[in-house]
This record gives C-alpha cells, structure tokens and sequence, in this order.
C-alpha cells in the first residue's frame, strides 16, 4: 500500500524485530514503553515541588492551561475531568496572547516541556504582569522557569531529550490534575496515578515488539489505520481527548491526516464525509494492495468510553450503521478502567504504540522532527 510521499506499508516489517531497532533509531517504542514510570515520576515530582501550595488562598475564578501540541492536551485532559463536577471553567490557551479577561483572580498553568515555547512563553510573561496566580511545567533552567519564578509560583521540573518529539503526554499532564486536586475540583490521589501506571504496564506488556501482530492491539490498530483516511470520534470528554491525541501523534509520528472530534457534535459536522468521494471501497480488497485509480479511503475509528450520555450512545449506534450501509469500514475500541484517569491512558496509550507501529509499517522514523525543525527556522526569520 503506498501513500503520501511515495511510503508503501508493509505489514511484515511490524513482526520483524531487527527491523523494528533499525527503524527506530531513536527510541520511540522504548519511550512509549516507559509510561508508566513517566506518570510515578511526574507524580514525584509534582508533588516535590510544592504543588500543593496552590490551593492555600482559595479557588480561583478560572483556571487557564497555556500551551501548545501535547502541552495543549494536558488542558484538554483537565478540562475534560472537570467539566461536569467544577464550579470553574478550564480553558486552555494555544497561542501567544490570554483572553482579556484574565486576571489577578485566575490560575494560569503554563506548560511546555522544552520551558522555550514562543507562544508558551509570552502568554507566560502577559500572566505575571497581570499578577495571575501561576504554575509551570516544563524544563528546569529555562525561560518559563525564570518567569514562573518572577510569579512566585511552583514550577514542576519535567525531563526529555532536547529535540526530539515527546512521545507521550503524561509528564505534562500530571501537574495541572494535581494543581486542580489541590482546589478539590478533582477527586484523584495518588492511588489513581498508580492504577494508570499499572494500566499502562499491562499495555506495554501486549504491545511489545515481540508480540505478533495478530495479538498485539497496537499493531492491530496501525494495520486498520493504514492506507486510510481517519475520521476518530471519542464518545465522552476523556475519549474525545484521546481522539484528538490519536489525530495529533498520526501527524507527528507517521506524517498522517485524520480529523476527529466528540460525539454528538462530530456527527454532526462530519457525517456528509459518508458520501463524499473517499467513502466506500470493496470490503472483499485486500487492504494492503495498491488500487489503480483509488486511493485512501475513509475508516471511522470509534474510541469508546463506559461513561457515554444516552443520546450520545444512539448517536454512535446511528452512524456505525450509516456507515456500513456505505461501505466505510469502522473500528471500535472501548476504554478499559474504572476511574476516567485509567480509562483515558488505555485508550492514548494504545494510540501512542498504534501510530508509532504504523510509521515504521511505512519505513518512517516516527521520531523525525525535520518539518516541524524547519517550520520554526522559517517563522523566526
């Protein structure tokens, strides 16, 4: 199957373990394997640095989540736990300026794992001149630690590999859920990250390397991901977040397309893609096949959560079947866990082994940051 850019998938290369290391120069499936000890070590360190101190003087007003890619998401995963049981809002901010009215009486949470993001950075420097109450996550040493500083706020220290594309979130988002618990918007402990860390651990485990692609689920699913055209739709706000995840580490890893959203809205906005010149193919082609005068086709990727509205649920039910009726294949995977926090790190999780599979089904280096290297040489010109 051949894609963008001439890559064809090649299915065989995911059980082919020198291949695997040969591909993977830099380590990714070994950095998506270490999530569980990123959460244990992000908790540590979160809690070392004095978060707590945040919820002395009282909620704020708003809490406001600057930050940009996987930085960003760490918003979306807080506003995501409280959007139904928080007497606040939580925003998060992608972009160089705040909202006008931000001020003295909001939680500004600034996160960016390098601690030099432009856009982080500046929406950083505006929120101390306001006298924001202020929290940061990143880099220690580094522009947005200085600023934090000048705030008098905690500053959660974060590790990585300079250059390199993080390959998971859970370093960022750790500290604002911990921020939040410290106002008792949120109801997590320490017991909560240990259970998401376990869940991580036992994905790991299934989607190692070594284990064959017909019982590996990160496998399986970069199999179902190649050669299409991803629409995904979360079910609930946590599964939406690992819809967005999915959509932005398929560009980031594998230079691959897709749109996402949350149901009911997604279905709104993007069902008439069930008619539209990419949906429908011969469900009896072989998939890796190459098709004269084709090309990707639409899938519809469902990533399902326990906690679903009963609308939501007949939403889902209504579009499964609009969409075999049209011959748009789709897949469905459901979370796993009791608490949100678990359930969301077994659907990201295995999204994160899916899109590192697929680059590398299609000879990628799925740590290659070359695009985004020269996108930031060309705006700082």
């Amino acid at each position: 199957m051949t894609g963008a850019g001439g890559a064809r998938f090649e299915p065989d290369r995911l059980d082919d373990q020198a291949y695997l290391v040969e591909g993977d120069p830099s380590g990714m499936l070994r950095t998506v394997a270490s999530s569980a000890a990123e959460v244990r070590t992000a908790y540590r360190a979160a809690v070392e640095s004095g978060l707590a101190r945040v919820g002395r003087d009282g909620r704020p007003r708003a809490i406001v989540v600057a930050g940009m890619g996987a930085s960003g998401l760490a918003g979306e995963v807080l506003e995501a736990l409280c959007r139904y049981g928080a007497p606040l809002p939580v925003v998060t901010v992608r972009g160089y300026r705040l909202p006008g009215w931000v001020g003295a009486a909001d939680l500004v949470v600034a996160v960016s794992r390098s601690g030099t993001t432009e856009e982080t950075v500046a929406v950083t420097a505006e929120a101390v001149r306001r006298g924001c109450g202020i929290v940061g996550v990143g880099a220690p040493d580094t522009p947005l630690a200085a600023l934090v500083a000048r705030g008098g706020g905690p500053y959660v220290p974060v590790g990585g590999v300079a250059g390199q594309p993080e390959a998971t979130l859970w370093s960022l988002m750790v500290p604002p859920i911990l921020a939040a618990a410290a106002f008792g918007l949120v109801p997590v402990d320490e017991d909560e990250f240990e259970a998401v860390a376990r869940r991580l651990e036992d994905l790991a485990h299934r989607c190692r390397p070594s284990s064959e692609s017909f019982i590996n689920p990160g496998k399986t699913l970069a199999m179902e991901l190649a050669g299409t055209v991803p629409v995904v739709w979360g079910t609930s706000p946590v599964a939406a977040v690992a819809a967005h995840l999915l959509a932005t580490r398929l560009g980031a890893h594998a230079g691959y397309p897709a749109t996402w959203g949350e149901l009911p809205e997604a279905a709104h906005n993007q069902i008439g893609t069930f008619d539209g010149p990419l949906a429908g193919r011969d469900i009896f082609a072989d998939p890796f096949a190459d098709e004269p005068g084709g090309g990707p086709r639409l899938r519809l990727f469902l990533l399902r959560d326990v906690e679903e509205h009963p609308q939501v649920t007949r939403s889902r039910t209504a579009a499964v079947r609009m969409a075999e009726d049209r011959g748009v294949p789709v897949s469905e995977i459901t979370a796993d866990g009791v608490r949100p926090l678990e359930r969301l790190a077994s659907l990201a999780g295995l999204c994160d082994y899916a899109t590192v599979y697929l680059a590398l089904g299609y000879g990628i280096d799925p740590a290659s940051v070359a695009v985004s290297t020269e996108l930031r040489a060309r705006i700082s010109q």
